[in-house]
């Protein structure tokens, strides 16, 4: 269903008055993420009620630095709108957007998945760009939090609470978020070797006084995918007002590489976006609506997100595990996405790096699995009861998303 914004608290109340099941959405691109969510009685799918339609810039108070938008506006239209400002919204596009962004779904689908990529290093994630948040509750009624300026704190716990929320508390209509201004100069660096060789350096750079805008590991399968040689690597992203900070920047960084023996290619702008593209991995295409892929896994390829402990990052690298998978990995955060065609990966290798992510102070997240696979999409977390508490107040009829609470494995 994709309502006027009109007739969208009309359809919830109805809805709600039929305890019947559903789920929020936007343009649909990723809602077979995750764990399959539960039809109602004589459904084969669940009832979708998508955000498409607002799709609004509401307010964007450049002196400011902020913008109020409609959740179901694609976040390719915000960047392009921001871009004519010379500002942006700091964060990555989604994986799967293709390197124009055509496929990276809302600004509010952005939100309620809460995943954030390499640029976290600098910028913080997506609940740090968050200054207001409106939405509708199970029951339709309308709620706001949060304000229009940046230094308005005023329900910042239910914001944090929406970020990440799968869709599972509340369908959201609103935000408000912080913009920064678009960076004068831009370079990047891939570094190449040995994990073990590349760790000292990650240390450091994580310290430098400039530091990068993004560090992220890569996997040698994704170099190689990126027509690089097939060693694992780090790929540095470097951002300031000042052309002579990163030159000098780049140069100490590249005597220190070659002492260690690593292989170095310095970046200019659009040879580090490219390289970028290549970590977001196969485009998404065009939307396809917000009913055809609510069900579930089942895509015919895997896309893991894996976490581990950052100083523990170089020893996931090494692994063999990780052989077949094209990861991308926040070196700051020890966060990261990786993928491999159903053929290249069995079952087992799955369950194993799972157990292997745990042992080094992480977790592992199914959010595409093939259809044979029926692995867990996420195990439980220490604070499931806290979880399923929100969950009950926030949505006491388990309307919204069932079978996909983060945090709480789907039985």
């Amino acid at each position: 269903m994709t309502p006027e914004p009109h007739a969208l608290p009309d359809l919830v109340r109805e809805l709600h008055r039929q305890a019947a099941p559903w789920l929020p959405a936007g343009q649909g691109t990723r809602l077979h993420w995750g764990p399959p969510v539960q039809p109602g009685v004589g459904e084969e799918r669940p009832t979708v009620v998508s955000t498409a339609r607002l799709n609004r810039v509401l307010e964007h108070a450049a002196g400011d630095f902020t913008v109020t938008v409609e959740a179901g506006l694609p976040l390719q239209h915000l960047q392009q709108a921001l871009a004519e400002q010379r500002q942006w919204l700091a964060l990555d596009w989604p994986w799967g957007s293709g390197a124009d962004g055509l496929g990276a779904g809302t600004v509010g689908g952005l939100v309620a998945r809460g995943m954030a990529g390499g640029l976290r290093q600098r910028h913080l994630g997506v609940r740090d760009q968050l200054i207001g948040i409106g939405l509708l509750r199970a029951d339709g009624t309308a709620a706001r939090a949060g304000g229009k300026v940046v230094k308005n704190v005023a329900g910042y716990d239910l914001m944090r609470l929406l970020t990440g929320s799968w869709g599972s508390l509340a369908l959201i209509t609103e935000l408000t978020l912080r913009t920064m201004p678009l960076p004068p100069q831009r370079r990047g660096l891939l570094l190449q070797g040995e994990p073990q060789q590349l760790e000292p350096l990650r240390r450091r750079l994580l310290a430098a006084a400039l530091g990068p805008e993004l560090l992220d590991w890569w996997s040698a399968p994704l170099a190689e995918a990126a027509g690089q040689p097939p060693l694992p690597g780090l790929l540095l992203g470097l951002a300031s007002v000042s052309g002579e900070a990163i030159a000098d920047q780049l140069a100490a960084i590249g005597a220190e590489a070659e002492a260690a023996g690593l292989r170095r290619q310095e970046l200019d702008p659009e040879r580090l976006e490219a390289l970028r593209a290549v970590a977001l991995g196969p485009d998404q295409g065009s939307s396809p609506g917000p009913t055809s892929r609510a069900a579930g896994p089942g895509s015919g390829r895997w896309l893991l997100r894996l976490g581990v402990l950052p100083a523990e990052a170089a020893a996931l690298l090494a692994d063999p595990l990780l052989a077949d998978l094209r990861l991308s990995l926040a070196a700051g955060s020890g966060l990261g996405l990786a993928w491999a065609e159903a053929s290249q990966l069995p079952t087992y290798k799955v369950e194993a790096l799972r157990r292997r992510c745990r042992a080094l102070g992480g977790q592992l997240t199914l959010l595409e699995q093939p259809a044979s696979a029926g692995l867990p999409a996420w195990e439980d977390a220490p604070s499931r009861p806290l979880i399923e508490a929100v969950k009950r107040q926030f949505d006491p009829l388990q309307q919204l998303a069932r079978g996909r609470l983060p945090g709480v494995q789907a039985s």
